[in-house]
């Protein structure tokens, strides 16, 4: 099975190979200053730029400051970028991965499996002296069509029962989950049940992704069972080779397309580990971790609280815990 994960060395072979990949940068800070002011500043060879607020995201509102973007938008974003069905895809941000990570799940989501973050982001590439430019490339436009439902997606009552018959992470930084402090958002806190598990563990001092066995093991204190996961063998199946997709409405219930039943999803897939951050964003690195541990797979994902909390704390009838324990 292919990692989600490149690095630089197998990045810098691809990209001088028969089947590059379309790369895309997608560097951004919270507060800015805004992202392609770094690209301008230089970028890797060939690399298009996408905004995470204007190209990533619907407009913020009820659904959260990040929403998913709407199918049809997010194709033509694609597009734009020169992105094609079948072929290979590598995104890169600042440095961890963490901003990355939502491009690699929207093409998930999209139905768009070869996508691939890079390890160290371009802060590694950099360092090693690696080709950069200030060159704007014009890409040829894509013809990727977005079939979204691909990876499971959960609302606020979804995210409730998941942390109450499951595991829900919680991305953020411990200040915030614990509610010392909260900068963007009407409440502190946390969502009731949820367990601490910050995108920043994911990465070690240099700044590279740490190792399968280091990131279980990371899980594995937070709370999650290493068993939670299905191997590839014993996947969710497929109507003719076609993902099945999977969405978790409001209650929690897992919901399947593509001929897969039902009880399939609830046994294997629904109930069981899913992630949440302050807008969705970072939580999708949550679940890059986890499919890098081996401990979820392409075939049998954790789920996204894409609201995240900046949905549920909007709610003043939602309840908010405080404190280092889940509850």
């Amino acid at each position: 099975m292919t990692s989600p994960l490149v690095s630089t060395s197998d990045l810098a072979v691809s990209l001088s190979g028969a089947e590059p990949p379309v790369l895309i940068d997608v560097r951004w800070r919270l507060g800015g200053p805004p992202g392609r002011e770094d690209y301008m500043r230089g970028h890797l060879p060939g690399a298009v730029f996408l905004d995470l607020d204007a190209d990533l995201a619907a407009p913020p509102g009820p659904g959260g400051r990040h929403p998913l973007p709407a199918p049809d938008d997010l194709q033509r974003v694609l597009r734009a970028a020169g992105v094609r069905d079948g072929v290979p895809v590598a995104v890169y941000d600042a440095d961890n991965g963490s901003i990355a990570a939502r491009v690699w799940w929207l093409l998930r989501w999209a139905g768009h499996d070869r996508v691939q973050v890079l390890d160290g982001g371009y802060a590694a590439w950099l360092a090693e002296g690696r080709p950069v430019t200030t060159d704007v490339p014009a890409p040829e436009p894509g013809d990727v069509t977005v079939r979204p439902g691909r990876m499971p997606v959960v609302d606020a009552d979804g995210a409730a029962e998941l942390a109450r018959t499951g595991v829900l992470l919680d991305a953020r930084a411990p200040e915030r989950y614990r509610g010392d402090v909260e900068p963007i958002d009407p409440k502190a806190g946390h969502v009731p049940g949820a367990r601490n598990a910050p995108f920043a563990a994911h990465t070690g001092e240099d700044g590279r992704w740490r190792t399968p066995e280091d990131l279980a093991e990371h899980f594995a204190k937070v709370g999650v069972p290493v068993n939670e996961g299905v191997p590839a063998s014993d996947s969710v199946p497929a109507s003719e080779g076609v993902p099945a997709k999977v969405s978790v409405p409001a209650g929690g219930k897992a919901k399947a397309t593509a001929g897969v039943k039902e009880a399939d999803i609830e046994d294997k897939v629904g109930g069981r580990v899913g992630a949440y951050c302050g807008s969705g964003v970072t939580a999708t690195s949550v679940l890059l971790a986890l499919e890098v541990a081996g401990i979820t797979s392409a075939e049998a994902p954790a789920m996204l609280y894409a609201g995240s909390w900046s949905n549920w704390s909007a709610d003043p009838d939602r309840p908010v815990a405080t404190g280092e324990e889940p509850a």
